[in-house]
């Protein structure tokens, strides 16, 4: 069970920084344009520390980013990050998972080669046997493609839009992050019933 008091969960500092961090090499690729797919079996599974950095990758992942698994161990899970991604998404799944929450999220990784594909990823603490959280892991599943044109597409651009407007990142940040929530408040969900609903 979850205890809200446990030291080793990230507090609101440390999660702020974790949703900002960015990898200098994924950074460094430019995406092709092409796309890959996952097939209906297959998924995806990581582990990563509480800091986000892999400790487990299984061969479907490597396999689909093209980076070795000594390549991805120690590193930042964000070294597949999509510059498509907008940071309020990040900074969502990071605030959740701060506080022993789980998530679902539609995300777009980038390839080592500059590939990109979607998935629908479910992210969740790591517990040890006292209860403390030690890291997360995810499983990530070929995602509905209508959905992500259809929804998820327009709204990670409306979104990025919001963040690439504002001179200031964080400003971008906060305004994209509350654009979002007033997004799925709307509809008079929580944040996973509403991605769930889609």
């Amino acid at each position: 069970m979850f205890n809200k008091q446990n030291s080793d969960v990230m507090d609101p500092e440390s999660v702020q920084n974790a949703s900002q961090k960015t990898s200098t090499k994924a950074n460094e690729i430019r995406p092709t344009g092409n796309q890959l797919s996952l097939d209906d079996h297959e998924i995806i599974v990581s582990k990563t520390d509480l800091t986000g950095k892999i400790k487990y990758v299984n061969d479907t992942f490597i396999r689909i980013s093209g980076y070795s698994e000594v390549e991805m161990m120690g590193v930042q899970h964000n070294v597949v990050r999509h510059p498509d991604m907008p940071r309020a998404i990040f900074h969502l799944l990071w605030e959740r998972l701060g506080r022993g929450k789980h998530v679902f999220v539609y995300l777009i990784n980038l390839s080592k080669n500059g590939d990109h594909y979607w998935v629908m990823a479910h992210i969740c603490p790591s517990f040890d046997a006292a209860g403390s959280v030690v890291g997360y892991h995810s499983s990530r599943r070929k995602p509905d493609m209508k959905i992500v044109n259809d929804t998820i597409i327009p709204l990670y651009k409306q979104l990025s839009d919001i963040e690439t407007a504002e001179t200031s990142k964080k400003a971008g940040l906060e305004k994209s992050a509350d654009a979002f929530d007033k997004i799925f408040r709307a509809e008079g969900v929580k944040y996973n019933e509403f991605i769930l609903s889609l």
